[in-house]
């Protein structure tokens, strides 16, 4: 009897088999979407890999909306289904979640080395047992997660790269790119790792290059590098600051994925604009930053999912 989990994002699949509750780290397996046609595939070749077990559920974070059992990735044509992922793999319970979802289960078990502490918040400061994850990488999305009274947890899905920007970050990309800078729509197209790109091009007028040559340029001192990644820090350590007065997330707001991973290393940048709005800064002064840096945190959330 065994556990199907998997975390599909528009790059990479990464799949796992869980027994008895623990995820068996020597199955873990990534596989490249370009590789495969369909999600479908991956899992018929993952469960070949791992000699056929006998699947009894099914767990599957996926990088894209979640609707009725169906869900289809933002960055790839990849669809998903719990009825033929059922058929597939003759499992009783099947369950599809979107990544961030996954991610919010995720974070009651997160601690030690999985967990990094970007800003502590004081200790005395009104809790109310809601946290918010921020994925920002590829794409952008956030999940909202709820402490119930049976100290349970519950995990809100949202959409949020798919909203407008909010007007204080498109005022500062009209400031710097004047008309340009309605290139800029929306939360994703702005924070995820191709607006970096986008933002950097259009400031220095060259072709686009990727957002990790970009961070690595700034940190060697190139100046242009230097001066779009601190107005992309400042830019979404404002986006933060919308997100707390939106979500009220007193006892955590988690980053994660590659973009967050990244201006975790430049918190000088983004946490003044974190904090830089008077009205109503009660509320960011006593939110704590974090960032998820367990590889197989969505992994553990799927199953966390589950129960």
């Amino acid at each position: 009897m065994a556990t199907l989990l998997a975390d599909v994002g528009g790059t990479n699949a990464r799949l796992a088999i869980a027994r008895n509750g623990v995820i068996d780290g020597e199955t873990v397996t990534r596989f490249r979407g370009d590789d495969y046609s369909s999600f479908d595939d991956v899992v018929r070749q993952f469960l070949q890999e791992q000699d056929a077990p006998r699947i009894t559920s099914v767990a599957v974070a996926v990088a894209g909306p979640v609707s009725g059992g169906m869900a289809q990735l933002t960055n790839r044509d990849w669809d998903f289904s719990e009825d033929r992922l059922a058929r597939l793999t003759d499992a009783d319970q099947v369950r599809l979640i979107n990544d961030l979802t996954a991610l919010g289960y995720a974070t009651p078990s997160l601690s030690g080395d999985g967990l990094g502490i970007l800003r502590e918040a004081p200790a005395e400061r009104h809790r109310n047992g809601q946290s918010l994850v921020v994925g920002a990488g590829t794409g952008f999305n956030v999940c909202a997660v709820k402490v119930l009274s049976d100290h349970r947890i519950t995990c809100l899905e949202a959409e949020e790269g798919h909203t407008y920007l909010p007007d204080i970050i498109m005022d500062r990309l009209r400031d710097e790119l004047a008309d340009k800078a309605d290139q800029f729509f929306s939360v994703e197209e702005t924070f995820a790792g191709r607006g970096l790109s986008r933002l950097h091009a259009l400031r220095t007028d060259t072709a686009p290059i990727r957002s990790e040559m970009i961070a690595e340029a700034a940190s060697q001192g190139d100046p242009d590098a230097d001066a779009t990644y601190r107005m992309f820090a400042e830019m979404f350590g404002l986006m933060c600051r919308e997100l707390a007065l939106r979500f009220m997330p007193m006892d955590g707001m988690f980053l994660a994925g590659s973009v967050g991973r990244s201006l975790s290393n430049r918190l000088d940048l983004l946490v003044p604009a974190f904090l830089s709005d008077e009205q109503m800064r009660q509320i960011p002064e006593n939110v704590p930053l974090l960032l998820i840096k367990d590889d197989m945190a969505a992994l553990q959330g799927c199953l966390a999912a589950l129960d």
